[in-house]
């Protein structure tokens, strides 16, 4: 399929319209879409970072690199799915061996000193999640972002 809702940032960098270098995704796991995934992403700029590389390495270390290749004004995606189902199971695609509700935390509060100009939280879908935890989270990551924002 040409287009999907995980095409978006490949198109956008494709059109330039995210600088090559310094657009991150991490987390990442489950199936690809071609054996080639990764190796595109990288050929347009794109640094993924899968789940292994995380529980590897630690957020910290993750976070080191995000600062060092952020550079210019800083626009944040969170996908809820990113998040293991047992911390967000409200999610139209859950899969299983995600980031813990408390690394996606570190995650953000991690952002501290970056040129943060904008923020986004998707795929929450409040129906499949009886408990609202995945709610709870998401709530949480946002006012972890806008306070962020608050100290700035």
């Amino acid at each position: 399929m040409k287009y999907s809702h995980g095409t978006p940032f490949r198109y956008a960098l494709q059109e330039g319209l995210i600088r090559a270098g310094e657009y991150m995704q991490i987390g990442i796991r489950g199936p690809l879409s071609g054996e080639n995934d990764y190796a595109d992403a990288k050929k347009l700029g794109a640094r993924t970072v899968t789940i292994h590389e995380v529980m590897e390495k630690g957020v910290a270390e993750i976070l080191k690199e995000v600062h060092q290749r952020m550079k210019g004004p800083l626009y944040v995606t969170v996908d809820i799915d990113s998040a293991d189902p047992a911390f967000a199971p409200g999610t139209g695609t859950p899969e299983v061996g995600g980031l813990t509700s408390y690394q996606l935390l570190q995650l953000v509060r991690g952002l501290h000193g970056l040129n943060l100009i904008g923020f986004d939280l998707v795929e929450v879908s409040p129906p499949f999640d009886h408990g609202d935890i995945t709610a709870i989270l998401a709530s949480n990551i946002v006012f972890e972002y806008l306070s962020l924002l608050a100290i700035k």
